[in-house]
């Protein structure tokens, strides 16, 4: 290979290189698919230049239509402006309350498609008066090296101001490692443009490695979430916070939906007759069969506490249909849990597994201070579940009206059958209870 293009060529495959680690790393979000895109056409742009336009040049000078050669590089300034839009759209509204930064950012978007008309239509402009600048003694610059260059000087200008606004927002912490890193490294890279030959891919790469380490931190960050994450939340959540971050994904609200609770019979007798060692073994294994049986149905696990299990369905993942999600779920920890408590049982010792059902509307978010979050639910839904997983027997799965009216003709008549009026810890009035059908 050419020495001349070496240097370029290894920018150009360091670019489109980390741009398909990224998104393979993070392919459902909607930033990092922007910000691989962005990287792309860097590579393309660099890609381009080194392998067909100069080559081109030189058999046949500057033709008419390698204008569309810019292409490239127009399309990596307008993605890079659209990966700090959807950054912006994972802050909360309450925190942005401003447009302004989004209007600079669509205002850079304009004057970078300027740039890219004006190279379709002056390429040879273009081609001897911008891009790998290069001045002798006394030469003055040519009038058409501003017609390029302004345009994609104000529109780099007007993107970093609209990052730092973003950031001043406080948006979810790997992305504002990202836009740090990106502030830095952009004006690098796009110094490349201009500057000449011989230090242009010097300029890249340094740019590109800005990028780099503020990238790597964000994956490292998200990997860590959805390693703590799995283990206690529904992969859709999972997926919502490394979508919208974990702040945008776990605000305050007040939204209706449905409870379960469940927990073991004889469990106190049973721990304190057992050896500490085995007691931790059936809770490892009785919280795994939940916690997956809960991620089957979109459920959400607020508390595992002892041999109790509190689960959340239509929180932080919204669902129209989470009453009856919240029946399915009652269902397979009933499944589960009659099959492990009989395993688990002997002729002394008897293990036994109840659940509770109810609905309505819930204030969750996180609440907690510098040391410690909490992800809460308050609401009189959770206490009724609970309450109602207390009176349930071994197998029986307590159901309060409220789910069987959100239900309605949906379900089927030998469901549920009507249960006892219960007189529950922390209600005033007797509480009507039904029992869901094993079949």
């Amino acid at each position: 290979m050419n020495p001349d293009i070496t240097a370029p060529v290894i920018v150009s495959l360091m670019a489109i290189g980390m741009a398909l680690a990224f998104i393979l790393a993070d392919r459902r979000s909607q930033t990092s698919q922007a910000q691989a895109l962005f990287l792309v056409f860097i590579g393309i742009s660099i890609a381009v230049d080194v392998l067909l336009v100069l080559p081109l040049r030189r058999v046949h000078g500057i033709l008419p239509w390698e204008g569309i050669f810019a292409l490239p590089q127009m399309l990596s300034f307008l993605f890079a402006y659209e990966w700090i839009l959807r950054v912006r759209r994972t802050i909360p509204a309450g925190k942005l309350n401003t447009r302004n930064a989004d209007r600079l950012l669509q205002a850079a978007q304009a004057l970078a498609l300027f740039y890219g008309l004006a190279a379709l239509g002056f390429p040879e402009l273009r081609a001897e008066h911008f891009g790998n600048l290069t001045l002798a003694p006394g030469e003055q610059l040519h009038p058409a090296f501003w017609l390029f260059s302004v345009p994609l000087g104000i529109s780099l200008a007007l993107a970093t101001v609209a990052t730092l606004v973003t950031l001043n927002r406080r948006p979810d912490r790997a992305e504002a490692r990202r836009l740090i890193a990106f502030a830095l490294g952009a004006p690098i890279m796009a110094s490349a443009v201009v500057v000449p030959p011989s230090i242009a891919p010097m300029a890249g790469a340094i740019g590109l490695l800005v990028l780099l380490v503020g990238s790597v931190q964000y994956h490292v960050t998200q990997g860590r979430r959805a390693q703590f994450l799995s283990r206690f939340l529904a992969p859709q959540v999972a997926e919502l916070v490394n979508r919208r971050g974990l702040k945008s994904a776990t605000d305050e609200k007040t939204l209706e939906l449905s409870v379960v609770c469940c927990d073991l019979r004889g469990f106190t007798a049973f721990s304190a007759a057992t050896s500490s060692r085995e007691v931790i073994a059936i809770l490892r294994e009785y919280y795994d069969a939940v916690g997956a049986a809960a991620a089957a149905c979109g459920g959400t696990i607020k508390d595992q506490a002892g041999d109790g299990v509190l689960i959340l369905v239509g929180a932080p993942i919204d669902f129209a249909d989470h009453a009856q999600r919240a029946l399915e779920l009652a269902r397979q920890i009933r499944s589960v849990g009659v099959a492990l408590t009989a395993r688990w049982s002997n002729n002394e010792l008897q293990l036994g597994v109840g659940v509770g059902v109810a609905s309505g509307f819930v204030t969750v978010g996180v609440i907690g201070g510098a040391s410690r979050l909490e992800y809460t639910a308050v609401g009189s839904p959770v206490n009724l579940a609970s309450r109602l997983c207390s009176e349930a027997a071994h197998g029986e799965i307590l159901v309060d009206e409220r789910t069987v009216q959100m239900l309605g003709s949906s379900l089927h008549p030998n469901a549920v059958r009507k249960g006892a009026t219960l007189q529950l810890k922390g209600f005033a009035l007797p509480t009507p209870s039904y029992v869901l059908q094993t079949s």
